[in-house]
């Protein structure tokens, strides 16, 4: 965009010279025609000063004629070296164009090989976890396993010492 930019910049300029230029040349063209037209209608009033205004005019269309044909031929030079110029500026364009297809095919290329990685090292960590997962699943069932025995055994030893005290009881009471 930036080059875009750097070359309406050159090239706006030029062409508003060129426009320019064109303006000034219509503008004493309207010129000389208007002369023109009053000295046809001098040479009409008067046949006397024919010659010598006749002469007169010949000599400066002619100046006026070489200057524009000069002007004219500097125009086209100067339209055509800014046709070489947009030329060559094409040219840089479609390299840097070439240039940034070939980088962003690099960098999808990269993209896509950072993506297949990350894939793979996902599924790992997914397999990964899982086994995780199932192994603590394995101990909190062994977990589960001793706190249910615990509370069997704390069950039993209760029992065993509420048998105890009845033993003991029933003992005092045929002792007694």
């Amino acid at each position: 965009m930036e080059l875009l930019q750097q070359i309406k910049d050159f090239l706006i300029p030029e062409l508003e010279a060129i426009r320019q230029e064109q303006s000034a040349v219509r503008e004493r063209l309207n010129a000389i025609d208007l002369h023109l037209v009053d000295q046809s209608r001098r040479i009409d009033e008067t046949n006397k000063r024919i010659d010598r205004v006749h002469d007169d005019l010949v000599g400066r269309i002619d100046k006026v004629h070489a200057d524009l044909l000069a002007r004219i031929d500097a125009t086209n030079q100067r339209i055509d070296e800014s046709n070489k110029r947009i030329d060559e500026t094409n040219q840089r364009i479609d390299r840097v164009h070439a240039d940034l297809l070939a980088r962003i095919d690099e960098t999808n290329q990269r993209v896509d090989k950072i993506h297949a990685d990350l894939l793979a090292r996902i599924d790992r960590v997914h397999g990964d976890l899982i086994l995780r997962f199932d192994e603590n699943h394995r101990r909190m069932d062994r977990l589960y396993e001793v706190s249910v025995r615990r509370e069997e055994h704390a069950s039993m030893e209760r029992r065993v010492a509420n048998l105890e005290q009845a033993v003991e009881e029933l003992q005092r009471r045929l002792a007694a």
